[in-house]
């Protein structure tokens, strides 16, 4: 039996999209609000509404000014943000497991989000591009070198899906040390301690003008995936089946694979890279909702934004006093969930 065989989640009962759309949208509304909430300073959820009537519907609710300033500054903000990047690296991973046929492909196994990673840190550290190249388009260049490196790597080697991780291993190793490489040569002591804490995924900075590039970002993202929605149904069966249909595969992949790259480049530009989330939130969503794209892509950026804010708030909470890198949190998480997911699948095969 092939590894995709064997890995896919088995038929399992589902519950219609309209279901889950709705328990993984509220559950969404709670998880942000006790992001906002939960803190070295408590904020009641019921001033919270008050301080969001006073902002968003101008409204005159009597709020402490510097409650409010923390949670419409930072907390919310941060948030936001956390269910914009756990949405994008969800639908990301469920794009490349349809493309590539691979229950494992994802950004950070695919040596993509290290790519971006690189092309950040060339940007942030030895200023290159000379202020014409952004820190976003330093990732974004650097997430499409790092695909082309794995692609031509499995092609060279034979390809196959075992190949394609292999290689996806390598580029990711080849691209960290890249990284670490630059920061420990070019980067003075404490831009070493502050990146290399940003790589392994932190939400400290986010402010809202960073939620505002974000949000186009997965909406356009977002759009074009579910546009594609039959098209990636028909990748599931094979590259020959779906050009049997019609599909232009040649030209779709590349654009799905460009909008993948853009996805994890804006992300890892803004959070940093983080694991996992690409990897176990598709799978999760696939038991519930069925393989079907149109109705798994939804589910899977909702149940990817749940899955980072919860992230966040963990981070916050688990060792008191100090917040961890988020990126740790979804690997001690991510890791074990998988595992099951291995399991179980391995189980019933």
């Amino acid at each position: 039996m092939s590894l995709q065989a064997e890995l896919s989640p088995r038929p399992l009962r589902r519950l219609r999209l309209p279901v889950f759309e709705l328990i993984a949208l509220v559950a969404l509304c709670f998880a942000m609000v006790g992001a906002v909430a939960i803190g070295d300073i408590t904020v009641p959820p019921a001033e919270i509404l008050k301080m969001l009537g006073n902002r968003i519907f101008g409204m005159d609710f009597a709020v402490d000014p510097i409650r409010e300033g923390i949670v419409w500054h930072y907390r919310l903000s941060r948030a936001a943000m956390a269910a914009s990047a756990g949405a994008a690296l969800a639908v990301c991973g469920t794009v490349l497991q349809a493309l590539l046929r691979n229950p494992l492909a994802e950004p950070y196994l695919l040596g993509i989000s290290a790519g971006a990673s690189t092309g950040a840190v060339l940007v942030m550290i030895l200023g290159i591009g000379a202020g014409a190249v952004t820190l976003s388009g330093g990732a974004f260049l650097g997430a499409g070198l790092a695909f082309a490196f794995v692609a031509f790597l499995a092609h060279g080697s034979g390809g196959g899906t075992e190949r394609i991780i292999l290689a996806g291993i390598a580029g990711s190793q080849l691209f960290n040390a890249a990284t670490s490489f630059i920061v420990i040569t070019s980067a003075n002591a404490e831009q070493t301690r502050g990146i290399m804490f940003w790589l392994l995924g932190s939400l400290g900075g986010v402010r809202w003008p960073d939620v505002a590039l974000a949000m186009p970002v997965l909406a356009t993202g977002l759009a074009i995936c579910l546009y594609r929605a039959r098209a990636l149904d028909a990748f599931a069966f094979g590259e020959d089946a779906a050009a049997s249909l019609g599909i232009d595969t040649v030209r779709i992949r590349a654009e799905l694979f460009a909008i993948t790259a853009m996805l994890t480049a804006g992300i890892v530009s803004l959070v940093g890279a983080v694991g996992f989330v690409g990897l176990v939130v598709p799978h999760a969503s696939r038991f519930l909702v069925g393989p079907a794209h149109g109705r798994l892509i939804p589910a899977t950026a909702l149940a990817g934004g749940v899955f980072m804010v919860t992230a966040d708030v963990l981070s916050r909470i688990v060792v008191p006093g100090q917040v961890l890198p988020i990126g740790v949190v979804t690997a001690l998480f991510g890791a074990p969930a998988f595992a099951f997911i291995l399991w179980r699948s391995r189980r019933r095969a």
